[in-house]
This record gives C-alpha cells, sequence and structure tokens, in this order.
C-alpha cells in the first residue's frame, strides 16, 4: 500500500524537475539582447556624447558657443558656419590633399605591408628574426625622437613644403607588416604548396591565393591606417608651410585666431572632416573582429 501510494507521488515530482529546466530556458529566451548590452550600451553612450555634442554645437551660433553657463541644445538651427567653412576658397584644396596624402598612404601600406608580411611568414632568410624583432621594436620610439631626423631627410630629398614630405615617411608601417604576418601565418600552408605545384611563382601565390583570403586584415590595415592619416596634425604642421599644401587638420586650425576664433566654423570643420572617417570605420567594422583574432592580436 505504501509503495502504491509513493509512485504517483515520484512521478509527479520527477515531472517537476523535468519541466524546471526548461521553464528556465525559456526565461532566458524572453531577453532578446546579450545580458553584456545592458553595460556596453550605456558606455556606448558616454562615448558617443563628444560627437553628439560636436554635431550639435555646429549647429549654433558663435554668440551661443561662447555663453555661459554654455547651452545645451541650440535654439535653432545656423548653418553659419557651414557657410563660413564651405565659402572659405581654401577649404576644397585642403580637402584634396587630405585625401591624395591619405589614399597614396593607404595604397602604399597595402602593398609593401603585404610583401614585407609575406616574406617574413613565408620565407626564411639569414637575420630574419632579428630583423623582425627590429622592425617591431620601432613601434616603442615615439614620434617626438624622430621628428627631427624625419625633417632633415625630407630637407635633403626636397620635399619640405610639399604632399611628399607627408607620404614618404609614411609609405609603409611596422603596424601594417606585422599585422598582415601574423594573418598569413594563421593561413594553411596546403593551398600554397598545391599552387606551387601547379607552377605558380610567388608572387603569384601571394596574388592569386593569400591575398583573396586576407581580405579582413588588408581591410583593417587599410582602415587604421586611413584614420591615423586623415587625422594626423603634428607632422604636416611642421613639414608644410604654405597653405595651399595644408591637409584639412591643419587647415581648421586657421579658424583659430588669438584674439578671435571661429567657434562655429570650427566645429563645422571638424563634422565635415569626421565624415569620412566614421563611413570608412562603419564600412569596414564587420572585419575588424575576425582580423585581430585570426591574427592572434588578443589583448
Amino acid at each position: 500500500m505504501t509503495a502504491t501510494s509513493a509512485r504517483p507521488g515520484t512521478a509527479a515530482a520527477a515531472h517537476e524537475l523535468a519541466q524546471a529546466p526548461a521553464a528556465g530556458e525559456r526565461r532566458r529566451l524572453r531577453l532578446p539582447f546579450s545580458p553584456w548590452h545592458l553595460l556596453l550600451a550605456p558606455l556606448a553612450l558616454v562615448f558617443a556624447v563628444p560627437l553628439v555634442w560636436l554635431v550639435l554645437s555646429s549647429v549654433m551660433s558663435n554668440a551661443e558657443i561662447n555663453r555661459f553657463p554654455p547651452a545645451l541644445w541650440p535654439s535653432g538651427i545656423d548653418l553659419g558656419g557651414y557657410r563660413y567653412v564651405l565659402g572659405n576658397a581654401m577649404f576644397p584644396r585642403w580637402f584634396v590633399n587630405s585625401l591624395i596624402v591619405s589614399a597614396v598612404t593607404v595604397a602604399a601600406n597595402l602593398v609593401f605591408g603585404s610583401l614585407a608580411g609575406y616574406a617574413f611568414a613565408r620565407m626564411r632568410f639569414a637575420g630574419s628574426r632579428v630583423l623582425m624583432g627590429l622592425m617591431l621594436a620601432t613601434m616603442a620610439v615615439p614620434f617626438q625622437l624622430t621628428m627631427i631626423p624625419t625633417f632633415l631627410v625630407m630637407k635633403k630629398l626636397g620635399l619640405i613644403d610639399t604632399l611628399g614630405a607627408l607620404i614618404v615617411p609614411s609609405l609603409v608601417t611596422p603596424f601594417a607588416v606585422f599585422l598582415l604576418r601574423q594573418f598569413f601565418l594563421s593561413l594553411p600552408r596546403e593551398l600554397e604548396e598545391a599552387a606551387w605545384i601547379d607552377g605558380c611563382s610567388r608572387l603569384r601565390v601571394l596574388w592569386r591565393i593569400v591575398l583573396p583570403l586576407s581580405r579582413p586584415a588588408l581591410a583593417t590595415v587599410a582602415v587604421l591606417t586611413f584614420l591615423t592619416t586623415w587625422n594626423d596634425l603634428t607632422w604636416p604642421l611642421i613639414a608644410i608651410n604654405h597653405d595651399t599644401q595644408y591637409t584639412l587638420q591643419l587647415g581648421l586650425t586657421t579658424f583659430q585666431g588669438q584674439h578671435h576664433t571661429q567657434w562655429a566654423a570650427v566645429m563645422a570643420g571638424n563634422v565635415i572632416t569626421v565624415l569620412p572617417v566614421l563611413l570608412a570605420f562603419l564600412g569596414a567594422q564587420k572585419t575588424f573582429i575576425q582580423s585581430i583574432t585570426s591574427s592572434g592580436l588578443k589583448g
């Protein structure tokens, strides 16, 4: 009698235990995003505050920007800053100069970085490890220590006050070589060996096999090089003297005077300057994680 009466209770308990995980799974499925988003979303908003403030300030008047306490929201849309910037005859020239310098630097880093990275990844020659170590050691040298020797070299080459002075020192960077080398090491050798058996040379293997598989790393190098070159101010400030050779970052400093600053124009010019950088980042953001995880650059 006791055993018989215990069976229904035992079956009910087992049924409840079986239903418990299912209920827990249903509760977890109700959350449409990762719990980490509860932390990352507020952080993203904090990082977006300067950009939002820049856009709002660009449609304020100079009086509204200089008011104390500062206005958090424009009383009306004032496009005087944009008219001042776009009405400046030199601004289109500065934009083209920045575009030329950035495009040539990106293309050169992709070409030379790919060749050097593939050589370090697949070719064994005397002193390759030492050379690689010395190249990486240059990344730890601050620019303040190299700008005077770089200036003297550019002066000897006759490139001072030309766009060439902004392009030549950045034709290839240690970071581009290192990132591409690490990515090339992650690719299986069997693909290249099969191409060698078919009679392909190393350059053809690099062009036909390796580079098409390395698009995430190439996109990462391109975007990071573009960001660095486009936003550079220190070296153009040293190497360029004439306003016709100014880049955007250097040209925007002319809106700031000793006694009066066109803050609306400065904000509007910065918005226009940030747009290409923002578009470049948004266009290649999906490749960053894939490239960094494949190249072993985990933090």
